[in-house]
């Protein structure tokens, strides 16, 4: 049986900060709902009900195109290689764009990548646990470099080139809002 919890509490924290990975789950009103796994050192907990996760340049940009219309966000952790749980953070979440005031600040909290596109800064409502004893344990082998090693082949003149070619609608043709960067 599942249970809640108003807040991110010190050990709630501590079962995030040991996983490699997470999922975030958005939705317009209408179209596809998107779940992306997520890694690479890309997520911090700030406070109990504050979470930022950096997005990096990739094929689809389905989550900024959401939160345009839906206010609202999912991230979800699953404990692969030890304690067998499922962690659930239910919010809301602001876009920051490189362009913005706010961004270099929270892009300073993680290593250093060309291909950092939008950081993500979720208010938590609520967090729910669950057993998750039916998730299979796999172990983490490492981090892939392909995303790292293509940002950094590109620089950031050719992610911004990118964006404006491939990340300025979704999936369903809802527009991202990711701004067209040139030299």
């Amino acid at each position: 049986m599942g249970k809640q919890f108003p807040e991110i509490e010190d050990h709630h924290r501590a079962f995030i900060e040991e996983q490699h990975m997470f999922f975030v789950g958005t939705a317009a009103e209408d179209g596809r709902v998107n779940i992306s796994p997520k890694g690479m050192d890309s997520l911090r907990v700030l406070g109990p009900n504050r979470i930022v996760w950096r997005n990096l340049t990739g094929s689809g940009n389905e989550t900024a195109g959401h939160l345009l219309r839906v206010n609202r966000m999912t991230v979800m952790w699953c404990g692969f290689e030890k304690r067998p749980m499922i962690m659930r953070a239910y919010g809301n979440a602001k876009t920051i764009h490189e362009t913005d005031t706010d961004f270099e600040e929270l892009n300073g909290l993680f290593p250093e990548s060309p291909g950092a596109r939008q950081i993500y800064d979720m208010t938590v409502e609520m967090l729910q646990t669950s057993c998750g004893f039916a998730v299979p344990f796999f172990d983490h082998v490492g981090e892939r470099d392909v995303l790292a090693n293509w940002a950094e082949g590109k620089g950031r003149d050719g992610v911004h080139e990118y964006w404006a070619e491939r990340n300025q609608k979704t999936i369903d043709g809802l527009p991202t809002n990711t701004p067209v960067i040139t030299k």
